[in-house]
């Protein structure tokens, strides 16, 4: 019910008081709601390395949940890149355009090549970016193949790129847990209610350092970026 509530107050917030603030403050108010909406589920956020949220800058993290985006905000405002489906969502579809998420019909290469285009302009105005490379949700133990497309905003814009890995542990035992997962057949409301249901959650967050692109390819660049996030996930089985 505290979960519905604050879907609701994030609406009115979007509708009735983002008119009237400022860029910055509407960042901060996103980064405020993410950190209550993750209280409601008993979620605490722990960061680990050399984190940074200073545009340009483009973050590369592995997928796992519709909890990653809360996440990531909950530390710092960026702006998401996700598939077309998202925006037709009930209420998550409104707050997320209006708090500033690119769409991709992954279908269409024009959409692709027009994202990319819109990312590397919002690069050059020092914006902090945030993509998901795998195309899709995992089950947080292995990484999937990484699509180069959006990696080529930060080669066109010359801007950094963070790879990131998140890993959601159970706070007792210090365990992977797969109660938020949103993968294969399991659908959003079976996700949430996992989450809820479950003990208490860690969501970790390890930060790899800068990279630049120092004349690699957007494939090269993609390819050292998985192997970046994977070896920060490997941490994560061996603690």
């Amino acid at each position: 019910m505290l979960l519905v509530l604050y879907l609701f107050k994030g609406y009115l917030i979007v509708l009735f008081k983002f008119p009237f603030l400022s860029q910055r403050l509407r960042q901060q108010e996103v980064q405020k709601w993410s950190i209550k909406v993750l209280q409601c589920f008993g979620i605490i956020v722990h960061l680990e390395g050399a984190f940074t949220f200073r545009g340009p800058l483009l973050i590369v993290s592995n997928h796992i949940s519709w909890l990653d985006v809360l996440v990531l905000h909950s530390v710092g405002y960026c702006r998401f890149v996700a598939k077309s489906e998202i925006g037709g969502w009930p209420v998550v579809g409104f707050l997320t355009r209006k708090t500033g998420m690119f769409f991709i019909e992954r279908e269409k290469p024009r959409s692709a090549i027009k994202v990319v285009q819109t990312m590397s302009a919002a690069l050059q105005e020092g914006n902090v970016l945030a993509v998901f490379p795998e195309g899709t949700t995992s089950d947080g133990t292995d990484l999937l193949p990484f699509h180069a497309n959006l990696v080529q905003a930060a080669v066109s814009a010359d801007a950094p790129v963070q790879p990131l890995c998140i890993s959601y542990l159970d706070r007792a035992s210090g365990q992977q847990t797969q109660a938020p997962s949103f993968v294969g057949e399991i659908s959003l409301v079976q996700s949430v209610w996992s989450t809820i249901s479950a003990d208490p959650i860690t969501a970790k967050v390890k930060a790899g350092a800068l990279q630049y692109c120092q004349a690699r390819s957007r494939k090269e660049w993609a390819t050292d970026l998985r192997l970046k996030i994977g070896e920060l996930l490997l941490t994560f089985k061996n603690s």
